[in-house]
């Protein structure tokens, strides 16, 4: 891939597609945990994802390695950007709306950024990233002060989506720092392994086969395993494979907007002018860690 490379119109629909895809699971994890359990939740979207994507790897003419060490890295890629955030996202979710909860997944870029600094080489800090850091911090300050002050504290839900925001921070710095396979083979490789880590945690658990589940979370339960998880998945690679990583960054700015007013206009949460200056003050300060510094 050239660094002149301008971005064309599949590029930007694939973009969209994504923002899509990200910005509306919030809503259907809501739906989803009508019926079922965060556990549950994660379970069958790691499930559905790894069936599509092992016989999408394969329709390539890929093949899974036999390698140990790939299939420990797949387990610490699955463990800290699936099982873990979709697990602390499904459970903080039973408090918090999903609009809020999309609105602080929009600190991930800001705590990659920290943990760059220390573990990649050449991601050093500068002005612009303390100050957008400092923005981005109020933001989350801002959403989470009424749980401190409410007498109903959701605040312990809002802290696991955040924590949520640590875990896929990690991943992206482990992701740059272990050794790397075919993208279509880590996504499928990790897809598995996250499968028969929790699968059989969700049979022992939940006992599904006694439960009954209604047909609009059981619906948005197989939507979160095909689009978000899946197809998204797909979608992404294909969009660094042409344009580049900077150029996804983008959707860091927009999945918190779609999250909050998708969870607004169609499960109808609350719009508070708190959230909407939070999410401001957070996407100014991802726009600024971006700023180059002359010199």
């Amino acid at each position: 891939m050239t660094h002149n490379y301008i971005p064309i119109a599949k590029d930007w629909l694939s973009l969209l597609l994504l923002i899509l895809l990200w910005g509306t699971s919030f809503m259907f994890t809501a739906v989803s945990l009508d019926s079922f359990s965060p556990v549950g939740i994660v379970a069958l979207r790691v499930l559905i994802a790894a069936v599509i994507l092992t016989l999408f790897m394969y329709a390539k003419g890929l093949r899974l390695p036999v390698d140990p060490l790939a299939w420990a890295v797949f387990l610490l890629l699955g463990i800290m950007g699936n099982l873990l955030p979709f697990l602390l996202i499904s459970t903080g979710q039973k408090d918090v709306s999903s609009g809020i909860a999309g609105l602080l997944m929009a600190f991930m870029p800001l705590v990659t950024m920290i943990l760059a600094h220390y573990f990649v080489l050449g991601e050093s800090l500068n002005r612009f990233k303390i100050l957008g850091f400092v923005l981005g911090i109020t933001g989350v300050a801002i959403v989470l002060w009424p749980s401190l002050v409410g007498t109903h504290s959701n605040l312990l839900s809002g802290l696991l989506i955040l924590l949520a925001t640590f875990s896929y921070a990690i991943n992206a710095i482990l992701v740059r720092r272990l050794p790397s396979y075919n993208p279509v083979v880590t996504a499928a490789g990790v897809m598995i392994v996250s499968s028969i880590a929790i699968v059989p945690l969700w049979l022992w658990q939940d006992l599904p086969w006694q439960q009954s589940y209604s047909l609009k979370a059981t619906l948005s339960v197989l939507w979160l395993g095909i689009g978000p998880t899946a197809f998204a998945t797909i979608t992404l690679f294909a969009v660094i494979a042409t344009a580049g990583p900077t150029f996804l960054s983008y959707i860091n700015y927009v999945i918190p907007v779609v999250a909050y007013f998708t969870g607004a206009l169609i499960l109808g949460e609350a719009i508070e002018w708190h959230s909407l200056a939070a999410l401001l003050l957070i996407i100014l300060g991802i726009a600024l860690t971006r700023k180059r510094v002359a010199g």
